[in-house]
């Protein structure tokens, strides 16, 4: 299988692009997290979202602890070719590792960020933590 397609990508300087997870059904973003060419190729393959973790410096495949995956309906990129949007369908209703719906909770209302969406599933029990 040819790769060209990932050559036409414009890849950050540490080899990244950004990616935005948007649920296909309800068109709602819920989360925004980044790909290497390696992660988008396999999430290409496997048909479910893969990232690449700077923090743990590794592939993260969305779900693996939690089980909350993200299954892939379309994978777009924007005009200039440096944004990725994925639709996918949000496997378990829980994105954000703080056990809500989307990672975007935070809403600045009044001068201060409030959060605005509930924790629908205690991040203790998605992460066998005690």
């Amino acid at each position: 299988m040819s790769e060209q397609w990932l050559d036409e990508l414009k890849w950050d300087e540490q080899g990244l692009i950004p990616a935005i997870a948007q649920e296909h059904d309800s068109g709602k973003v819920v989360m925004f997290a980044w790909m290497n060419r390696e992660s988008l190729a396999l999430t290409l393959k496997e048909g479910f979202a893969i990232y690449w973790s700077r923090s743990r410096v590794k592939l993260w495949r969305k779900g693996e602890e939690s089980g909350n995956v993200q299954k892939i309906h379309s994978i777009r990129a924007d005009c200039d070719r440096d944004v990725l949007l994925l639709s996918i369908e949000q496997v378990g209703g829980v994105a954000c590792h703080t056990g809500r719906h989307s990672c975007f909770y935070f809403e600045l209302k009044d001068d201060q960020w409030q959060a605005v969406e509930p924790v629908l599933k205690d991040p203790a029990q998605m992460y066998g933590k005690k």
